[in-house]
């Protein structure tokens, strides 16, 4: 078993549960496989109940955040020369393969060895990161020096002059003895270079034409969608219905959709909607929705009856041009799990019509059944009253939507599978499909760690932790456990205060996740004041900008949190004035229930804090909704 596609349930595997380990024998569908103990008795087992014994949580000495560039490059192309091995398996590679490995990589056979074997147990790239150095911390260079380094890089190396690395090092030499600092070994200058981004260098060098046709993938069908998981697209659309708010049944505007969808069956394997524009956010939640069981979403909208067997890691992950994966802490987090990010080549629309083909069934289907639909174009509208004759609220069109896929979209047969429904083109894809000698992919593990692997999807931020604990967008949060770090020094410069990694979820700020290195866990940490309700990013950032507006030279907790109530008064008033208003409503609606039904995996509850202590927190410029997100 291989773990570049993530460990299966296939025959042979061992597994346990409460009651201890077994073989498996057979699978006998999507959920469920036939297992044997030891002593030779049988029974079936769901595959919710078990654990297969060789994977292992995931037990990652750092945030992805804090990884320097040069060390991430440096595992990706470890794994790059690893992938023949991995692919093959402990039992099938031979000594040779490994020795030839260990020529490439100029490493020792057992450093190759104990690669492979901690690489196979975790299935994530930063177990192969270098361990912490006994003289971290220490400084290699003087930072005028690292300061010069990185202004020729940038403004010489990266240049359509196309320098090359030694005049690089040259200039780097000249303005450091004009400096009187001692100049660096070219070898140094030599590696920051190396470090770069291969697709950036082309582009500053050679320009953005020359970087896509060097770096973009060509293919003449789709890549390698042999078998599920293996290829599944994302894309973005706004529904063609109008929908209604939950309190006064009157329109508030069409919602965004994000699906992922598995190229080789079809199957829709994750799915989001919501009323804020499409972005990071809604990709993160859509890919953890695809590899993560259905069981909670489904019980959220009371749809248990209905079967999803689809769960598990991707292994690419294809998008139309979109920018959430380019240079991001999504792109990074995609990469840590093994999934690799794809676009589609400029110019090339067949390489997305899987997941628009799809989109153009879902809204045909919302055409001809869902009062208040917007159809495609005002011409097919004509005089059709699309907001008057809307009745979807936004969690009736969500369970609509899950209900049509699953009973409807999955079981009807699909052309693109030569006739077979989704769901039973799914089954043969996991199952083995002995009329075509198909080869059975098994059934997807289970991921271990899901609220790391949800936290790993969203946005950070770095702060430094004050005696009033940590200030984001001018509110507070606190929790005993942030005492040790009040006032923290840099590991590496101590005049500066630690910066630690914050995870948040911009849809509710009740709490921040603030990221321990030296136990490497998150903490969870609430609201310094216990008693504010939760709010969005969004909410937080159009009070600010409101009290802007009235001439406040800056603005504190207090000030926001009670402009905030009176914005939400306000839109209870006029709720039935403006659809606006009404839409504005509706979000908050949508951010309470996902805190209070959120089918998002939770973390332990938080030790309250003291009480608060007034901070001013200035802040200033535009704002917009979710913008300026930080991603890494």
């Amino acid at each position: 078993m291989t773990r570049l596609d993530r460990v299966s349930l296939i025959p042979g595997s061992h597994v346990t549960d409460v009651d201890g380990s077994y073989v498996v024998v057979d699978l006998l569908d999507t959920q469920t496989v036939l297992v044997e103990n030891a002593e030779g008795k049988r029974k079936k087992r769901k595959v919710t109940d078990l654990a297969i014994g060789e994977v292992a949580p995931t037990n990652r000495l750092v945030d992805l955040a804090l990884v320097p560039r040069e060390d991430w490059d440096r595992v990706c192309q470890i794994v790059e020369v690893l992938k023949p091995l991995i692919l093959l398996g402990p039992k099938k590679r031979t000594k040779q393969e490994v020795e030839a490995a260990a020529d490439l990589l100029e490493k020792h056979c057992a450093t190759v060895y104990r690669w492979l074997k901690e690489y196979e147990k975790t299935g994530v790239l930063s177990c192969l990161l270098r361990k912490p150095r006994s003289d971290k911390g220490v400084n290699r260079l003087d930072a005028r020096v690292e300061q010069i380094i990185k202004d020729c890089i940038d403004t010489l190396y990266l240049s359509d002059q196309c320098r090359s690395v030694a005049k690089t090092a040259e200039e780097v030499r000249k303005r450091c003895k004009d400096e009187r600092l001692t100049p660096p070994d070219p070898a140094t200058v030599s590696a920051r270079i190396d470090a770069i981004d291969d697709a950036l260098k082309v582009r500053k060098r050679k320009g953005y034409k020359a970087a896509d046709e060097q770096f973009s993938p060509i293919y003449g069908s789709f890549p390698d969608a042999e078998q599920p998981l293996a290829v599944v697209q994302i894309d973005h659309s706004p529904m063609d219905v109008i929908a209604v708010d939950d309190i006064h049944r009157l329109p508030i505007g069409r919602a965004y959709l994000t699906i992922a969808i598995d190229v080789y069956s079809k199957m829709v394997v994750g799915f989001f909607i919501s009323l804020d524009n499409p972005g990071a956010m809604a990709t993160g939640v859509c890919i953890a929705r695809a590899i993560l069981g259905k069981e909670r979403l489904l019980k959220r909208l009371d749809l248990e009856d209905l079967e999803w067997p689809c769960w598990g890691m991707m292994r690419v992950i294809h998008t139309d041009n979109a920018k959430e994966f380019r240079g991001t802490m999504l792109g990074r987090a995609a990469r840590e799990y093994g999934i690799i990010a794809q676009r589609r080549p400029r110019g090339r629309p067949r390489y997305g019509g899987h997941v628009e083909r799809a989109f153009r069934t879902y809204m045909s289907e919302i055409h001809g059944e869902l009062p208040g639909t917007t159809f495609s174009n005002p011409k097919e509208r004509l005089e059709y009253d699309s907001e008057g004759r809307a009745v979807m609220s936004m969690d009736a069109l969500e369970k609509w939507f899950a209900m049509f896929i699953l009973g409807v979209y999955h079981q009807r047969p699909h052309k693109g599978n030569d006739g077979l429904p989704p769901i039973v083109k799914w089954e043969r894809g996991i199952l083995g499909d002995p009329q075509a000698n198909g080869i059975a992919r098994g059934i997807p593990a289970r991921f271990p760690d899901e609220h790391r692997l949800f936290l790993d999807f969203s946005p950070y931020v770095e702060r430094t932790v004050q005696e009033y604990g940590i200030a984001f967008e001018g509110i507070y949060y606190w929790c005993d456990a942030l005492r040790r770090f009040i006032h923290a020094r840099d590991n590496e410069t101590a005049k500066l205060k630690r910066q630690f990694i914050c995870r948040y979820d911009p849809r509710d700020l009740s709490k921040l996740w603030l990221y321990d290195e030296d136990s490497s866990q998150y903490i969870e940490v609430p609201y310094r004041n216990l008693t504010r309700p939760p709010v969005s990013l969004w909410e937080v950032r159009q009070a600010k900008k409101r009290l802007r507006e009235d001439s406040k030279q800056s603005t504190n907790e207090e000030l926001i949190f009670r402009t905030i109530d009176r914005m939400r008064k306000l839109v209870v008033e006029e709720s039935e004035k403006t659809k606006s208003a009404r839409r504005m409503r509706q979000r908050q609606k949508g951010w309470e229930r996902s805190r209070k039904k959120s089918d998002a995996p939770v973390a332990p509850k938080a030790v309250p804090g003291p009480k608060p202590v007034p901070v001013i927190d200035h802040d200033d410029g535009d704002i917009e909704p979710f913008e300026g997100i930080s991603e890494g």
